[in-house]
């Protein structure tokens, strides 16, 4: 299965969760309001995003000057990739680390850190930043934000169905009555659980496909295998301090490696995701 037949099937079972919620809680008018709510949050979210966590993570703009090199490299794979050129950022930190951000390619950027300068090569440096730019060919800021639409529509509808199982609602007067409470109850712990496990498999699939669309603009895959294995050993030697709203941006998880957070991170593991760019032999 395609990793964009994927996120697509992912999608449409999100959407499908949010009808069969809106219809068991409040039926067409509760799943109106719970959508709208959710559009209104990640519209601040899609529009801004970028400049949000850029200064959360205090990167500072780079000049051409300052890393020719770095320069070169992205220059040449936003050629191949057929996006404008984006402005290059640097994250003052020793953690090897780099994400793109930004809702299209003319509103994008890619941020680096220090550390992730300090141990790559250029062939794996250059893996690197084909993979964050293939999200940034690949729209991936306005798949993740339409994910999040839907989950946190659905989330919303939760805990409405909560509080109207509690006090004995259930279907607005001109739907069907005598839903059952204690199955509400279920559906409305269990969906938001269901709909955080879906927005992580859309993550993990856009992984996926921008090691693979970031294999093909490199012209090679061991530059990006190489890549990920020296990150996985960096970034566990020297932790990053990052928000867990934001992990989804970096290349690698720059969160804990403990067995937990690894079954709910938004990065598929790193020995799959070699494995994956081995098998391509380019």
């Amino acid at each position: 299965m395609s990793n964009v037949f994927k996120t697509g099937l992912l999608l449409a079972v999100l959407t499908a969760m949010l009808v069969l919620l809106g219809g068991a809680f409040g039926g067409r008018q509760g799943m109106l309001v719970a959508f709208v709510l959710a559009i209104a949050m990640n519209f601040f979210s899609y529009w801004f995003s970028d400049k949000m966590v850029l200064a959360m993570y205090r990167a500072q703009p780079l000049d051409e000057s300052q890393a020719p090199g770095l320069f070169a490299i992205v220059r040449r794979l936003a050629t191949r990739a057929g996006i404008p050129m984006p402005p290059i950022y640097l994250i003052p930190d020793d953690s090897p680390n780099a994400f793109a951000t930004g809702r299209n390619p003319e509103h994008a950027a890619v941020a680096v850190t220090e550390g992730i300068l300090r141990i790559m090569n250029e062939d794996e440096l250059e893996g690197v930043l084909a993979h964050e730019l293939s999200h940034v060919k690949n729209r991936d800021v306005l798949i993740s934000t339409l994910a999040a639409t839907l989950a946190g529509a659905i989330t919303y509808l939760a805990h409405m169905a909560q509080w109207a199982a509690m006090f004995g609602g259930g279907r607005s007067d001109d739907e069907e009555r005598g839903s059952n409470p204690i199955a509400l109850v279920l559906m409305a712990v269990l969906a938001p659980i269901a709909a955080m496990l879906v927005q992580l498999a859309v993550s993990r699939a856009r992984e996926f496909q921008a090691d693979a669309t970031g294999a093909r603009l490199a012209g090679r895959s061991w530059g990006l295998a190489q890549a990920l294995g020296k990150l996985e050993v960096a970034s566990q030697s020297v932790p990053m301090q990052a928000n867990p709203a934001t992990a989804h941006l970096f290349i690698v998880n720059p969160l804990s490696g403990q067995a937990l957070m690894r079954l709910f991170s938004t990065h598929p593991p790193i020995e799959e995701r070699i494995a994956r760019l081995r098998a391509m032999r380019i």
